[in-house]
């Protein structure tokens, strides 16, 4: 994997010649010129800019010298590191974090930064039954509560991620290896398990992810595990009725990672399917969790019309009465090309275009990030280029040096209208 140059964080200066303030004079006026040629847009809750941040990184890079090369390092464009999001998101009423791994404690790099910009974090997987009870006999709170005691100690918020990942590729396998005479048996064994978690922390927590991802994109339909054999999709609404009874002060989330794009269709279609359902029996869920990841399209492909589709599918949602967290934010670049600038401008041009539009809709509360640095990624692991250099899909690079994508998020966090 490439690595960025240590000096390379002064190379805009350097290799244009221009002083920071000369710089950030450029971007203003390229931001300004962007806004004074907006395409023809439609008028009401739909309507959106077309691309219009994408003509102002092209103004910026050309008057740049389009990528700025430190000696011995690849061409890079920093962000500018602006106030922390933390602060930026309260003032319009969002919560803004990010998720965190019980290694990262003790990071002190990568501590300043979430410290900095973060007011809330959420367990990558600590929170997971398979590693709070990854045999029947035996609960492993050690690494959950590691880091509830360091959001308690830093002042941070905290969500809960998740009660019941509705999934058999990650539940554990004696889990899967139940063979439950009936409902009444997987309720005992469901309902324990949700009780003990949601329970622990439940004066702390203020909002829990109870179901993960429990729609099968390629059907729609709920995913079969040892749990819904004898229990049915009546499992999910046990798993909030649970859920509420344990932690009765916590927001509730069904979470997913449904998106805009053209193969997500089925996925979209059972996740509301499956939401009526539960608003229908008058199960407790009080918010939709889109994880936000961008999953198998470039961010270019994020079109009027598929962003019109995406619309129409979060305004569902909101009609059943559900705020909106975006809860696990990154922008995959398997499909882009190496070029770290081109790549680093296009997914701050997209995820400008995203989070204005997720913005828009003041149901929206929380914005987390599923990490904030590209080398604390979970993506350079789990689906790494095809060329094996570093994916950039982050606020911050593997220095902990601000891009662009950051200065994307402060700019809609800026933008956006305060809620209630």
């Amino acid at each position: 994997m490439s690595h960025l140059n240590n000096h390379a964080s002064d190379s805009l200066c350097r290799s244009t010649g221009m002083d920071p303030v000369s710089i950030h004079d450029m971007i203003a006026l390229s931001l300004s010129l962007c806004q004074g040629r907006q395409e023809p847009k439609s008028t009401g809750r739909n309507s959106m800019s077309k691309f219009t941040r994408r003509h102002a990184l092209a103004l910026m890079a050309s008057a740049t010298g389009a990528a700025c090369t430190s000696a011995g390092g690849p061409a890079v464009q920093l962000g500018t590191g602006s106030e922390p999001l933390k602060d930026l998101a309260a003032a319009k009423g969002i919560r803004f974090g990010t998720a965190m791994d019980v290694r990262e404690v003790s990071d002190p790099a990568y501590l300043d930064i979430v410290l900095r910009d973060c007011a809330v974090i959420v367990a990558e997987n600590e929170h997971k039954m398979y590693t709070i009870q990854p045999t029947p006999d035996a609960m492993n709170w050690t690494p959950g509560d590691t880091l509830v005691a360091f959001a308690k100690a830093n002042n941070l918020g905290m969500r809960g991620h998740t009660l019941l990942w509705q999934h058999p590729q990650w539940l554990p396998d004696w889990i899967n290896d139940s063979d439950f005479a009936n409902a009444s048996e997987a309720e005992a064994v469901l309902g324990g398990y949700i009780t003990a978690v949601a329970s622990r922390d439940a004066d702390f927590i203020y909002s829990w992810d109870v179901v993960n991802e429990t729609i099968d994109p390629e059907t729609g339909d709920i995913r079969e595990t040892s749990f819904t054999r004898v229990m049915g999709p009546d499992v999910l609404e046990f798993a909030f009725r649970t859920a509420r009874a344990a932690a009765p002060d916590a927001t509730l989330a069904y979470n997913d990672y449904m998106s805009w794009e053209p193969s997500h269709e089925k996925h979209r279609t059972g996740v509301l399917r499956m939401l009526e359902r539960l608003k229908r029996n008058g199960a407790p869920i009080d918010a939709l969790g889109i994880q936000s990841h961008s999953n198998d399209a470039p961010p270019s492909a994020f079109t009027p019309t598929q962003q019109k589709i995406w619309r129409d599918f979060v305004e569902e949602a909101i009609g059943m009465g559900l705020d909106i967290y975006l809860t696990e934010f990154d922008v995959n670049d398997s499909m882009m090309a190496p070029g770290i600038v081109q790549r680093d401008q296009e997914i701050a041009a997209f995820t400008r275009d995203y989070l204005d539009m997720m913005f828009s809709y003041r149901e929206t509360k929380d914005l987390l990030m599923w990490g904030l640095a590209d080398s604390h990624s979970w993506l350079q692991g789990f689906k790494p280029r095809e060329d094996g250099i570093e994916k950039r899909p982050t606020l911050y690079d593997s220095s902990y040096r601000p891009k662009l994508m950051r200065d994307a998020v402060a700019a809609a966090l800026k933008a956006a209208p305060t809620r209630a």
